[in-house]
């Protein structure tokens, strides 16, 4: 009897040993730069800055942007710095920036930063932005600067605008990134001009939509849900309908939190489109 416990509490042991190293050995490798693409490297003396994006590249309206921060000498990643932005466009005539989120870790465990930033217009021959990186480690304070390409969009995707208070807005369509015939998720962000430096966003807005097919007899389409302010990111949610495939004018009116409009027109047959609209084609 004594002889047949030890076999069955060897076995139990046993079993456990090899759960256990199957456990962790089953344990998912997080690849951080899943459907990232690199298409810049910052430098200073001690660090490289590697930034990432969805597409590869940065254009005029919302990008999503991620950052690695890569020790020169010992090719680690840094996983404990603190980081900010401040991305300028450099005119003739002066410099302003434009609306940018704050830029935060992906995952405790990684190295991945994450953040958003809205150009409001692309470069051209004579102006440029630049983007300068801020960051500390460890207690030391670092920062990197470079000039950065913002070509202009295919479409619409930014509109900028003095509203009927005087006040000067700009709203960036986020998504739908792959819209498709059907009821689309469509967020938008809104934001608003303090100063040439400070672009904050605006809270307890609506953004009306009226989506038309100009090349189609400007048709509509049904079931659309004007976008309110979601409390977890303070972007702009609402339904987008795309009845079929081509060129679609997102034809936009902005009002305030009294309901009052204050930039956009509603489409009528004498009024086929808004002053203020995005562009979408697939």
């Amino acid at each position: 009897m004594k002889f047949q416990l030890k076999n069955i509490l060897a076995v139990v042991a046993i079993a456990f040993a090899f759960s256990s190293c199957s456990s962790d050995n089953d344990t998912p490798v997080v690849d951080e730069l899943a459907e990232l693409t690199k298409f810049k490297e910052i430098t200073n003396t001690t660090h490289t800055i590697e930034m990432y994006s969805y597409t590869g590249a940065l254009e005029q309206g919302y990008n999503e942007i991620s950052l690695r921060i890569k020790d020169k000498t010992s090719g680690d990643y840094v996983n404990n710095a603190t980081v900010s932005w401040m991305p300028l466009m450099h005119m003739t005539m002066m410099t302003h920036s434009c609306p940018k989120s704050e830029v935060e870790k992906v995952a405790a465990a990684g190295a991945l930063y994450r953040g958003n930033i809205v150009f409001q217009m692309p470069q051209n021959a004579t102006e440029y932005w630049d983007l300068k990186i801020d960051y500390t480690v460890n207690g030391t304070a670092y920062t990197a600067t470079s000039v950065i390409d913002v070509p202009a969009s295919a479409k619409q995707r930014v509109t900028t605008f003095t509203g009927s208070d005087n006040v000067k807005y700009i709203v960036a369509y986020v998504e739908p990134h792959h819209p498709k015939v059907a009821l689309n998720d469509i967020i938008v962000g809104v934001y608003k001009m303090e100063s040439m430096m400070s672009f904050p966003v605006v809270d307890h807005f609506k953004v009306k939509i009226d989506p038309r097919m100009p090349s189609m007899g400007n048709h509509g389409s049904p079931n659309n849900v004007d976008l309110t302010q979601s409390a977890l990111d303070k972007l702009y949610h609402g339904k987008l309908s795309l009845t079929m495939t081509g060129l679609w004018k997102i034809n936009l009116q902005l009002l305030n939190a009294s309901d009052v409009v204050l930039k956009g027109e509603t489409i009528t047959d004498l009024v086929p489109a808004s002053s203020i609209y995005f562009e979408i084609e697939f």
